[in-house]
């Protein structure tokens, strides 16, 4: 079965992670002159598989023809294959502005804060910072220009903790260029958490900048699981989702552990596409973990309250009594259009998902969250 597009009948809804899928030659377009020789490309292996050239090295995660599923949202058949190839199996509206609009206007989406696609899988196996950095203002540039001439398209800056500075500085260029926020992946290769003082540079550029930083999942390295377990081949898949998630969980916990959010009390940080219903449970044991040891500070949930955010799935059940206990100024919701791992359109889950919500707690958490967040239109 095919995507199946469906109407939400509830104005004022807010997608607050959607996906486009970039063009294959972004970066050799987008690059600055120095860098296009070791642009990310799409190249073809002796079987005739689409892989993904990293630094002019072949990608070992992104190959054997699995590019060419990177936008097969209800999709039953999920085989790679030879044919099926990655321009070619792009859905409606995940590469060109205006189908986006259309798609928008038939589901009654009124905006649509975008995330890259490609850009989810290179920095895995990426080391080198200036390079990193590089791909990261390609990509800023090009999804600026894609949003250019729609308030209702928002383009979210990629960014790199490898590089804190120069992050910092893309920040500075990409929010002027009509970016409204920011994002990085959930691991660091130079293995520093998210709320080390490392980072205070970028945190501190987010304040001045006004614009909120998210943490969202992206291809992470086997290697940090080491000494706990093995990957298995069999059941892989959803070893990696629930791994995943842990170490976004880990992320978010160092902004709390780490005084991040006390160092800096204007600072919104986000977490994206890893649910949402977990968060009251963890905020519970971080709640009652500093008043058995009598810590003397702000408490998790009334930190969290103020400066986080979270988007979760609309299958998500918990999450609706979570909203209620937390606080309904933190979440939000996505479709995660048009990538692979949801099994049909959103639109019958998130009705009953915002069935459950009060009237104003169903507002703000469609759409009213992210319009203030991101300072929308």
């Amino acid at each position: 079965m095919a995507y199946e597009i469906k109407r939400f009948p509830f104005d004022g809804t807010v997608d607050a992670d959607g996906h486009i899928l970039e063009p294959a030659d972004l970066w050799e377009n987008y690059l600055e002159r120095n860098f296009k020789p070791r642009a990310l490309r799409i190249c073809v292996d002796d079987e005739g598989f689409e892989y993904l050239e990293i630094d002019r090295k072949p990608s070992a995660r992104s190959r054997r023809g699995s590019l060419g599923l990177l936008g097969a949202m209800g999709e039953e058949n999920l085989s790679p294959s030879p044919e099926r190839r990655y321009a070619d199996s792009m859905p409606f509206g995940a590469c060109d502005a205006g189908e986006r609009l259309s798609l928008m206007d038939q589901e009654n989406l009124e905006y649509c804060l975008l995330y890259p696609t490609i850009g989810l899988l290179w920095e895995v196996e990426l080391t080198d910072p200036e390079l990193s950095l590089a791909y990261c203002r390609a990509y800023n540039r090009w999804i600026a220009d894609f949003c250019r001439g729609s308030d209702r398209l928002i383009p979210i800056a990629q960014l790199t903790l490898l590089d804190v500075e120069g992050s910092a500085r893309e920040l500075a260029r990409a929010v002027k260029d009509g970016c409204r926020g920011a994002w990085v992946n959930p691991f660091n290769h130079n293995r520093v958490i998210h709320g080390d003082a490392a980072h205070d540079l970028l945190f501190a550029t987010c304040c001045q900048l006004d614009v909120p930083i998210a943490i969202h999942p992206t291809f992470t390295p086997h290697g940090a699981a080491a000494g706990i377990f093995d990957w298995p081949r069999q059941g892989r898949a959803w070893g990696e989702a629930i791994w995943l998630r842990a170490i976004v969980q880990q992320a978010l916990i160092s902004f709390f552990s780490l005084g991040t959010l006390e160092r800096f009390p204007s600072l919104r940080v986000g977490v994206l596409e890893a649910g949402s219903g977990w968060v009251g449970a963890m905020l519970d044991r971080m709640d009652a973990f500093s008043a058995s040891l009598n810590i003397k500070r702000a408490s998790a949930t009334e930190l969290f309250r103020r400066q986080c955010f979270i988007s979760g799935d609309p299958d998500e059940t918990v999450a609706p009594h979570t909203i209620t206990t937390v606080g309904e100024d933190c979440f939000m919701w996505a479709t995660d259009y048009p990538h692979p791992d949801h099994p049909h359109t959103w639109v019958d889950d998130l009705i009953r998902y915002a069935g459950k919500l009060p009237d104003g707690t169903r507002e703000k958490v469609l759409g009213g969250n992210v319009k203030r967040i991101y300072r929308l239109p």
